[in-house]
């Protein structure tokens, strides 16, 4: 199933609207999961029970970087101003929020849906190979449901030259109430915003900071628990917005690329896994 039913997102900016376009759903008992392949390959909506879990295009802001819950690649939070060195040479990404790059091209980019059942879904995108992101390289999801839980597994795989690459999720949770968390340090953010070295002990919120992390994230809100899980060590968190918390597994700190480059070899593949369940 190929989907190519807009002009391309990735370089209209992340605050440009972007509507879901046609969705697919997998649902298991209380669960229902709706996925726009075209939107970035995002989640547009996950219902439990009937009680939406995320802000969606709907709800106040349809810009692409602010509804549903979208994989980042092939990498993850801001490059600082876009630029960063690999295999001795200098590159320039497209600025998509104010100075710099942020989130990965995969958010805005349509997705191909590979296979779909009732409960679940695989997704995959070539990556462009130009000023967007000069490696190429494909990208590569799988979501499962079952009545109570949602599975998540997100890879890129280099193409015929090394790239570098990290992946992770944005998920828009509707505000909750409270939040357990319990991360063992933090990335100061410097006069940018941008995560830098060297980590410090976590600080009180409100945050728009990346942590280390290794213990499960518990999310409070109306009488309900959502604990997540993921093999990601770092872990974004958002929450100075009154709608919404932002809670972003990720295999590498924002500005990974200056700041921690992780580098996959020509055919080598990285991949993630993250759960959500609902206890």
């Amino acid at each position: 199933m190929e989907l190519d039913l807009r002009p391309d997102a990735a370089t209209t900016g992340a605050m440009a609207p972007f509507a879901p376009g046609p969705l697919i759903a997998i649902a298991e008992g209380a669960l229902r999961v709706d996925i726009a392949p075209a939107a970035g390959g995002r989640i547009a909506q996950i219902r439990h029970d009937g009680a939406a879990q995320l802000i969606g295009p709907g709800d106040g802001n349809p810009a692409m970087i602010a509804w549903g819950s979208y994989p980042m690649a092939p990498w993850a939070g801001r490059v600082r101003h876009g630029r960063f060195d690999f295999d001795g040479r200098n590159h320039q990404l497209p600025l998509n929020l104010g100075e710099h790059a942020i989130h990965g091209v995969a958010f805005g980019l349509p997705w191909r849906v590979d296979a779909h059942s009732s409960r679940h879904a695989e997704l995959s995108l070539r990556l462009p190979q130009d000023e967007r992101w000069p490696f190429g390289g494909t990208l590569r999801q799988h979501l499962e449901v079952g009545d109570r839980w949602l599975r998540m597994k997100l890879s890129a795989t280099a193409g015929a030259c090394a790239m570098p690459a990290v992946i992770g999720w944005h998920p828009w949770f509707r505000k909750p109430d409270r939040i357990e968390f319990s991360p063992s340090a933090m990335y100061p953010r410097d006069e940018e915003g941008i995560a830098s070295y060297p980590l410090a002990p976590p600080s009180p919120g409100p945050w728009d900071d990346c942590f280390l992390n290794g213990d499960p994230v518990h999310l409070h809100r109306a009488g309900q628990i959502v604990r997540l899980t993921s093999d990601c060590s770092h872990w974004v968190v958002y929450d100075e917005t009154a709608e919404a918390t932002c809670v972003e597994p990720q295999s590498g700190p924002p500005d990974a690329f200056n700041l921690d480059p992780a580098t996959l070899s020509p055919g080598e593949t990285r991949e993630a896994w993250f759960l959500m369940e609902w206890l």
